[in-house]
C-alpha cells in the first residue's frame, strides 16, 4: 500500500481524540495538507491521546505524538500557562510518571526542568523537533533568585 493522506478527518484542523488513534496507528497515513499541523494539535483535549501514543513502542507516528507533547509542554511554559493550566501539565506528568516507556519518562524530566527554569524554553528544541530528533536530558543551571 503506498503512503497517503489520511481520508479519516471530518475537520483536520480539529481531530477527534479517535481520528488521531486511527491516523497514528495508519503506517501508511501522512499528515494532512497545511502549515503547522502539529500546532495546532497540541491541545488539552488531545494532551492524553499524544500521551498513550509517544508510549507505544509499535505506534507509526510515535515521534510525532512526542513531538506535540513537547510543543505542548513548551507553550505552557513559556505563556505562564495562559494557553494550557498548570493543572491540566500537572495532571499529565502524574500520567506520564506511571508509562515504563524512556522517551515518555525523557519527556517528563525535561519538563519539569523547564516548569522549574522558564529559561529553558527554546523554539527548536521544544517545538521544531529538536528534543525528538536529539533525545537528551536537559541540564538546568543554578536558579536564579
Amino acid at each position: 500500500m503506498a503512503e497517503g493522506t489520511f481520508s479519516g478527518f471530518a475537520r483536520p484542523a480539529e481531530p477527534t481524540p479517535q481520528e488521531i488513534k486511527a491516523w497514528a496507528l495508519d503506517p501508511y497515513s501522512t499528515a494532512p495538507e497545511g502549515r503547522q499541523w502539529d500546532l495546532t494539535l497540541a491541545t488539552d483535549e488531545l494532551a492524553d491521546t499524544w500521551l498513550e501514543l509517544a508510549g507505544d513502542p509499535t505506534c507509526p507516528k510515535r515521534s510525532f505524538a512526542l513531538h506535540v507533547l513537547y510543543i505542548y509542554a513548551g507553550d505552557a511554559v513559556r505563556t505562564k500557562f495562559r494557553v494550557h493550566p498548570r493543572k491540566h501539565v500537572d495532571r499529565l506528568l502524574e500520567a506520564a510518571s506511571e508509562s515504563r516507556d524512556q522517551y515518555v519518562g525523557l519527556w517528563a524530566a525535561n519538563t519539569k526542568a523547564l516548569i522549574r527554569q522558564p529559561d529553558l524554553f527554546d523554539y527548536h528544541e521544544w517545538c521544531n523537533g529538536g528534543l525528538v530528533r536529539r533525545p537528551r536530558r536537559l541540564n538546568p543551571g543554578p536558579t536564579r533568585r
